[in-house]
């Protein structure tokens, strides 16, 4: 909005210091710093309001055996303030990125969907009572249709969605899979985007501990978007050039701004919770960049901590389901460390510090090829 408003309203625009508008990287720190003080600004108003709604925060233990492992004291705090997230991070991005890319339109869709379908999930925990919200197979199968629409605009965009169909590996030069088959390309796609999702909102289970590894592995995906949209970085790097991608970093700087103003009022001991409401919606921008500069298995590497998480709760229910027994004291993983004697503090630290050096060896490998 501000480039539109400064290069039709100021004459000589270009010999002006506005002319910095021009650099997709102003922008981006411009819509990290927006982004940030809008979340911190509005981030007591929200606990306001959200306390006002009576809105308890869901369980961090959705639909697992382990539910009973909850914490009581942590009952008055509000959930749904992933509002406060998404809102920023649209309201940033629309100021500063140029809303005649489609991708970046596609972006911000997505990022509302998934925080309406998170938002419909906690109220219904809140105002209808409902202890596990809307069933699993309602929201999963709500997941999957998002994906699919986002997945759909994407592919039929000039410029980017060429490259939709290749499979790309870390450490290889060109693409493993040039063309896989349509179908393939989004089935793939869709399991990208909801895996990042659904890996988010289990993360999601201690003060703090979603939001800040988010923060990583969003600026890891926003330099690999930077590298992607310009010709000559692609090319040294073998990576695929996507026309357009520049103003995906503007959206995730304004991701990681937003999740560090978030963090101000979420860090221990919160004063909110994100919920559904947000981490749905920072799960699947997350995996849709990824997919946009098809580093798709590189999100094993960048987005560790989530993986972790999502495969221990894989391997706890399906050992308690064949076996009767257990792998570990309590899933997500973070609630079996919890169990061994380490506090809420040390959980976080050392998960941030685990997701700070993944983020590191994933920006690694642009040079290891």
């Amino acid at each position: 909005m501000f480039y539109y408003l400064f290069t039709t309203l100021i004459p000589n625009y270009h010999e002006t210091p506005l002319r910095l508008l021009d650099y997709v990287t102003f922008r981006a720190g411009a819509a990290l710093v927006t982004s940030f003080f809008l979340a911190v600004l509005f981030g007591p108003l929200t606990v306001r309001l959200l306390k006002r709604l009576n809105a308890m925060a869901p369980s961090r233990l959705e639909g697992l055996v382990e539910a009973e492992f909850t914490h009581h004291e942590k009952d008055k705090t509000p959930s749904m303030g992933g509002l406060l997230i998404v809102a920023s991070i649209l309201v940033s991005s629309c100021l500063w990125g140029r809303l005649d890319n489609r991708l970046l339109l596609i972006f911000l869709g997505t990022a509302a969907a998934f925080c309406g379908l998170g938002f419909w999930d906690d109220f219904a925990k809140v105002a209808l009572k409902r202890r596990d919200g809307i069933p699993g197979r309602v929201k999963l199968i709500c997941q999957f249709v998002i994906a699919f629409i986002a997945l759909y605009f994407y592919s039929h965009t000039p410029g980017a969605g060429e490259t939709f169909r290749q499979l790309c590996v870390p450490f290889v030069k060109q693409p493993v899979w040039p063309m896989m088959p349509i179908v393939i390309a989004y089935l793939f796609g869709m399991f990208v985007v909801v895996g990042s999702s659904n890996a988010v909102n289990l993360t999601d289970g201690k003060d703090g501990l979603a939001v800040g590894c988010t923060i990583f592995c969003v600026l890891t995906y926003g330099a690999f978007a930077y590298m992607a949209s310009h010709k000559v970085f692609a090319e040294h790097l073998d990576l695929n050039y996507i026309a357009g991608a520049s103003e995906i970093v503007v959206l995730a700087a304004s991701v990681a701004g937003a999740c560090i103003g978030f963090l101000w009022h979420n860090c221990y001991p919160a004063s909110m919770f994100m919920g559904d409401t947000g981490s749905l919606a920072l799960g699947g921008i997350i995996g849709l960049i990824a997919v946009l500069v098809n580093q798709e298995i590189l999100l094993i590497l960048v987005g560790g901590v989530f993986v972790m998480e999502i495969v221990s709760v894989m391997i706890q229910v399906a050992s308690f389901k064949l076996t009767g027994k257990r792998v570990f004291l309590c899933t997500p993983i973070h609630h079996h460390f919890e169990k061994k004697g380490w506090t809420e503090t040390q959980i976080v630290v050392r998960f941030w510090i685990l997701a700070g050096m993944l983020a590191l060896f994933g920006l690694a490998t642009l040079k290891l090829r």
